[in-house]
């Protein structure tokens, strides 16, 4: 069974960064693409980037570039956002996703989410 939990979430305040991370299990690691997204209050999901270790790759959606980085330690299967100069617009419950396919494919594992609140 694949199974994905996020964590490190909270109340942080507005220019700080923020790790959050993304245990995952019941499937290769490494052979998978490992997708951050994340839902503001009230707005649609966006993705914020993705991460394919197998052909050692990481994209980010345009808006996300900049401020956010993904990377992954293979030995703990987990995968990590790290989020910097957090804004009150970065508000939002941030999930992990995983898929056997390319990057630019629709997700088909999912998180629950971690609730991320940025204080101004």
């Amino acid at each position: 069974e694949v199974l994905l939990v996020e964590s490190g979430g909270g109340l942080v305040q507005a220019g700080r960064s923020l790790v959050l991370s993304c245990a995952t299990s019941g499937f290769t690691f490494d052979d998978y693409s490992l997708g951050w997204f994340r839902q503001a209050p009230g707005k649609e999901r966006e993705g914020v980037g993705c991460i394919k270790n197998s052909i050692n790759r990481t994209f980010y959606a345009e808006s996300m570039k900049g401020r956010f980085t993904i990377s992954s330690d293979s030995a703990k299967s987990t995968v990590f956002l790290q989020i910097h100069s957090l804004k009150p617009e970065d508000t939002a419950v941030y999930y992990c996703a995983a898929d056997p396919r390319y990057c630019d494919h629709d997700m088909n594992f999912w998180g629950k989410g971690t609730l991320v609140t940025v204080s101004s």
